[in-house]
C-alpha cells in the first residue's frame, strides 16, 4: 500500500524520535555496562538535555532535508547528508551542555549515542531500499536474461536505471567488456564475464535472451559483430541511445532501443580539426539555408556547439523551424539565434537578410531533393536549386562573405534526373566565382541514413504496418553515411578550402538497398520473405541502378584529412553558358518547362535522362558490398 507523501513524513518523524530515544538510552547502556543501578542516577540528570534532543534532533533533520528524500532511491549523497546532520545535531548539543552546564551528564555517552543514531537513523532509511531491491530483485528474476555489453560509466548507469525500474523485463546476469582488468569485478552484484569475443558462448552457457550494447561511440563494425552473434544465438539485440543523442539531451541511459541501420553502418568516430572548426566559427556571425531539413538540422546542431556570435537558421517550413529553435534554445540557452522564415529564391529578402545580419560564413543546404518528384516539378527544382544557389552566391559576394559552402550530391555525376543536373549545374556555378574575398566551396557526398524522406523513414514506417517492404531494385546500391559524420566532414571542408574547390566526402562502398530492408526487417525480430514481404517495384523516373561519386573527367586528390578528397576536372561556366543560364531563368521562372529543360540540357551535356525500364545487366556495373561481408544474402527476393 502506498503511503501519501505527508504520511511518510509523519512516519520518519516518529521513526526518528524513537531513534533518539533508543540511541540515548544504549548510550548510557553501553557507558555503564548495562549495571542498571549505575544507569538511573545519570539517566536522571539527562533527562532535560534528551527532550532538549528529541525536539532538536527532528528540526536538524528537516532543515538538512532529509523528510523531502525519497528513500526508496536512497543513495551515497543522501547518506553523506545524514551524517551531517547527525554531527551537526550533536554539536548543538555539545554547545547546549556547556551553556546550560548539565553537569554530572557522561560526555562519552553523548559520543556513544551519536553513532548509534547515525546507524539507528541510517537502517530507518534504508530499510525501503533494502525493501525494494529484495522485491525487485525476485521479480526480476523471472525477467529475460540480460548480458550488458560495456562496464563502463554508461553500462553501470544502465544498471542502476534497470534496477530502479518499475519494468522489471530485463534480468542482468552478466557484463561483457574488452577490458580484461575488469573481469571477475562485480557492479552492483552483476559480474564482468568476459569480453565480446566470448560473447557467443556466454549467451549460451548463461542462458542469456537479450544483449544490450552499452557503449554509445561503438564503432559500426562491432556492432554489426555483435549483432551477427545474436542473430546466430537467437538473443535479442537492444542498444541505447548515440553518444550524440545523450550530449544533445535528446535521450536517455535508461531508454533502451531497438538497434538501427545507422548503429550497423556507423563508421568509426572521425577525428577532427576541432582548432580549425574552432577558427572558422568561433565568434563569427553564421547562416544556414534550408535548416530545417536533415543536413540543415545537424548543420545548426553542430555549429551551435562551436560558439558562433550569431547563427541565422533559414527556412521556408515554419513548423519545423519552430521546433528546431526550441531544440536550440534549450541546448544553448546562451546562444545568439536567429530564426528566419524565408524563400531562398526571394532575392529581395536575401539582400536584405545579409544587409542586417552581415554573415561571415554561409552553409547553403536548401535544396530540392526527392528525385522522382523533381521530374514531375522541373522548373521548380531549377528555380530553387539553380537560380537561387545564383542569387545567394552573388549576394554573399557582395556582402563580403567570407565563406560560402555548398551542400552537393553524388547524383550530379553523370546526371540521369532533373535533381540530379541542378545540382551539377550548382556546382558549375560554385567553381565560376572568382576566388576573391569570399572562398567558394562545394562539397559532394552521397545518401546519409534516415534524412527526411529517405529509404530507412520509409522502410521503418512499412515495416511497422505489416509490410510489404518496397525496393525498386534488386541489385540497386547506394553509397550512406550518417547525417552526424557527413556534417562533420562538411565543417571541416568548409574549415580547411581555400576557395574554388569541390570536395568529396570519404563514403566507403555502395551498399544494396535490398540488403539494407533485409536487416532492417530482422533488426525490428522479425523474418524477411516470412513475417514481412520484400516487393521489388522497378526504377522510379531519374532513378540510376547504381549512384557513383566522381565522372570519368573529374579525379579525387587526397587532402590532409583521410576522409576528405578534392576533386579536379569541374569545369566553371564559360561566357556563352552564362547566357544560357539567363534563357533557363526566363523559362523557369515563367513556367515553361520544356524551354528549361532544353536550357538545363545544354548547360549540362552530361544529363542523360533515365530510361524507364533500366535493367541490372544494361547497366554498368558498380562493385557493390554486402552490408554484412560474413553474411552473404541473396538479393533476390
Amino acid at each position: 500500500m502506498q503511503l501519501s507523501r505527508h504520511r511518510t513524513k509523519l512516519l520518519f518523524l516518529a521513526g526518528d524520535v524513537l531513534c533518539v530515544l533508543l540511541a540515548n538510552l544504549l548510550a548510557l547502556a553501553l557507558r555503564f555496562d548495562f549495571n542498571w543501578s549505575s544507569i538511573t542516577d545519570p539517566a536522571l540528570r539527562a533527562t532535560e538535555l534528551l527532550l532538549i534532543d528529541i525536539v532538536l534532533t527532528p528540526m536538524v533533520f528537516y532543515v538538512m532535508g532529509l523528510y523531502q528524500s525519497f528513500w526508496k532511491y536512497t543513495s551515497l549523497e543522501d547518506l553523506l547528508r545524514l551524517v551531517r546532520a547527525v554531527a551537526y545535531r550533536t554539536a548543538g548539543l555539545i554547545v547546549l551542555f556547556y551553556a546550560f552546564n548539565f553537569g554530572g551528564f557522561s560526555r562519552a555517552a553523548m559520543i556513544i549515542n551519536s553513532v548509534l543514531l547515525l546507524i539507528f537513523t541510517g537502517t530507518l532509511r534504508l530499510a525501503p531500499r533494502f525493501h525494494f531491491e529484495f522485491f525487485s530483485a525476485r521479480r526480476r528474476s523471472a525477467g529475460r536474461r540480460t548480458l550488458i555489453v560495456g562496464a563502463g560509466d554508461t553500462g553501470e548507469s544502465l544498471l542502476r536505471d534497470l534496477k530502479k525500474s518499475p519494468h522489471l523485463e530485463y534480468n542482468p546476469i552478466g557484463f561483457v567488456d574488452d577490458d580484461r582488468e575488469k573481469f571477475g569485478i562485480n557492479i552492483h552484484g552483476v559480474p564482468v564475464l568476459g569480453d565480446w569475443r566470448s560473447l557467443e558462448r556466454l549467451i549460451e552457457e548463461y542462458g542469456a535472451r537479450e544483449v544490450i550494447i552499452a557503449v554509445p561511440g561503438a564503432p559500426g563494425s562491432a556492432v554489426r559483430e555483435i549483432f551477427e552473434i545474436c542473430r546466430r544465438t537467437g538473443a535479442r539485440f537492444r542498444t541505447v541511445p548515440t553518444r550524440g543523442e545523450l550530449q544533445r539531451g535528446a535521450a536517455r541511459v535508461s531508454q533502451i532501443r531497438l538497434v538501427d541501420l545507422e548503429d550497423l553502418l556507423g563508421r568509426d568516430v572521425i577525428s577532427l580539426d576541432s582548432r580549425s572548426l574552432r577558427m572558422a566559427l568561433s565568434g563569427k556571425r553564421v547562416l544556414v539555408t534550408g535548416a530545417a531539413g536533415s543536413i540543415g538540422r545537424e548543420l545548426a546542431r553542430q555549429i551551435a556547439s562551436h560558439e558562433p556570435e550569431q547563427l541565422i537558421v533559414l527556412d521556408r517550413n515554419e513548423n519545423n523551424l519552430f521546433y528546431l529553435e526550441a531544440e536550440l534554445r534549450d541546448l544553448h540557452p546562451l546562444l545568439e539565434l536567429l530564426p528566419v522564415v524565408g524563400d531562398v529564391i526571394d532575392r529581395k529578402r536575401m539582400d536584405q537578410l545579409f544587409v542586417q545580419c552581415r554573415p561571415h560564413v554561409v552553409f547553403h543546404a536548401a535544396a530540392y531533393k526527392h528525385v522522382p518528384l523533381m521530374e514531375q516539378n522541373a522548373a521548380e527544382a531549377v528555380k530553387n536549386n539553380v537560380l537561387a544557389t545564383r542569387g545567394l552566391a552573388q549576394t554573399a559576394y557582395r556582402s563580403g562573405v567570407e565563406r560560402f559552402v555548398y551542400v552537393s550530391t553524388d547524383k550530379a555525376v553523370r546526371p540521369t534526373s532533373v535533381m540530379g543536373a541542378t545540382k551539377r549545374l550548382g556546382e558549375r556555378l560554385v567553381k565560376s566565382f572568382d576566388a576573391g574575398r569570399t572562398r567558394f566551396i562545394a562539397v559532394r557526398f552521397g545518401n546519409v541514413l534516415g534524412s527526411d524522406g529517405s529509404v530507412i523513414p520509409t522502410f521503418r514506417k512499412q515495416i511497422a504496418l505489416g509490410g510489404p517492404v518496397t525496393v525498386t531494385h534488386p541489385e540497386a546500391s547506394r553509397y550512406f553515411m550518417t547525417i552526424p559524420e557527413a556534417v562533420q566532414l562538411v565543417l571541416t571542408a568548409g574549415a580547411m578550402g581555400e576557395g574554388n574547390e569541390t570536395f568529396l566526402l570519404q563514403m566507403g562502398q555502395p551498399v544494396r538497398i535490398v540488403d539494407m530492408a533485409r536487416n532492417m526487417i530482422e533488426l525490428s525480430g522479425l523474418k524477411p520473405d516470412k513475417d514481412i514481404r520484400i516487393v521489388f517495384t522497378g526504377l522510379r523516373p531519374g532513378e540510376k541502378l547504381h549512384e557513383e561519386l566522381k565522372g570519368d573527367s573529374e579525379e579525387a586528390l587526397p587532402t590532409p584529412n583521410d576522409k576528405i578528397m578534392v576533386l579536379t576536372g569541374i569545369v566553371p561556366l564559360g561566357e556563352e553558358e552564362w547566357r544560357s543560364l539567363e534563357a533557363l531563368e526566363t523559362a523557369a521562372m515563367e513556367g515553361r518547362a520544356e524551354e528549361a529543360m532544353a536550357a538545363l540540357r545544354l548547360l549540362v551535356p552530361e544529363y542523360v535522362p533515365a530510361q524507364p525500364a533500366a535493367r541490372a545487366d544494361t547497366t554498368p556495373g558498380t562493385k557493390v558490398v554486402d552490408l554484412f561481408p560474413k553474411r552473404r544474402l541473396d538479393a533476390q527476393a
